[in-house]
């Protein structure tokens, strides 16, 4: 039997569908029939959007990976604890439409509070700000069915109609790839940098090169990479086994010239965690050469 909504819940769940309307509307309208002139773009940055009047953001940072499967949402979320955990108050924009797992991963449920002004991010219970189109959606198992340039807006939207309010740090949990999400992302936000996600596979050197080289076509600089995966542990006698055979993203940061920020384990304890909703309760320690790299921006 579901369960019944007070008055001021069933407000803000139309609220928040309302939102939610109008951002499908106005994604669905192609580039050139936008007439807002924005105050942000730059002869370097024409796409440049503006975020919206209510958001403070000192840093966007994206987190991006060549292809999927490598736990590109767990190294967003769990560097987004790292953060706050140092006193910084965070943000994550889920880009990943198609594919949402932050809000599962935090345990937090829409509908998200709106208003005129904009929608607001739904909070965690440790305090971190996540806007996801699971957040916006009457059903959470709702597939999301929208072509590329329909999807790509949405997130774009994520910026413009967002109140993020002040934050020092705004995380964007990007799709794998180079396609449209990562290009309107690039072009529409003022990306201080990247983290590149990976895993220790032979194909490790094509996965990274590829981020790498579209950051380097848009100027965006890369802060580092973080291989997932790294290794098991063995519960025993401590040893590392590697299951995906042996790592070489050392040989390929080198060759790029970025930083490895962290090799991460495969670890029971922090599935358990991301399914359970309580991933904030997870060790940040892993994270301490990614957050000092950037404290440094």
């Amino acid at each position: 039997m579901a369960e019944e909504l007070t008055p001021e819940q069933e407000k803000a769940k139309k609220d928040a569908l309302a939102a939610a309307a109008r951002i499908r509307e106005a994604s669905g309208k192609a580039d050139d029939e936008d007439t807002h002139v924005s105050k942000s773009a730059t002869p370097d940055h024409p796409f440049m959007a503006d975020p919206n009047p209510g958001s403070h953001v000192k840093h966007v940072i994206g987190v991006v990976s060549g292809k999927g499967g490598v736990g590109k949402s767990f190294v967003t979320g769990a560097l987004a604890n790292a953060l706050r955990k140092k006193g910084h108050s965070v943000g994550i924009l889920d880009a990943d439409i198609t594919g949402p797992s932050i809000p599962k991963m935090y345990g937090v449920h829409g509908p998200s509070y709106a208003t005129e002004e904009g929608a607001y991010p739904v909070e965690s219970a440790e305090g971190m700000k996540i806007m996801s189109i699971n957040l916006l959606l009457d059903d959470d198992t709702q597939p999301v069915v929208w072509r590329g340039p329909v999807i790509a807006n949405t997130v774009k939207q994520f910026w413009t109609d967002i109140i993020w309010g002040d934050l020092d740090y705004l995380l964007v949990d990007m799709p794998p790839g180079t396609g449209d999400v990562p290009l309107t992302v690039f072009q529409s936000l003022p990306i201080d940098g990247i983290v590149i996600v990976t895993s220790p596979q032979e194909l490790v050197s094509m996965i990274v090169k590829k981020a790498y080289n579209m950051a380097e076509m848009m100027k965006v600089p890369v802060l580092g990479v973080v291989e997932n995966y790294s290794y098991v542990e063995c519960p025993h006698c401590g040893e590392h086994i590697s299951v995906f055979g042996e790592s070489h993203i050392d040989e390929t940061a080198a060759e790029l010239g970025i930083d490895v920020l962290a090799k991460l384990p495969m670890k029971a304890d922090f599935a358990a965690a991301c399914d359970a909703g309580n991933c904030e309760s997870l060790d940040s320690a892993p994270f301490a050469k990614a957050v000092e790299k950037l404290e440094k921006i």
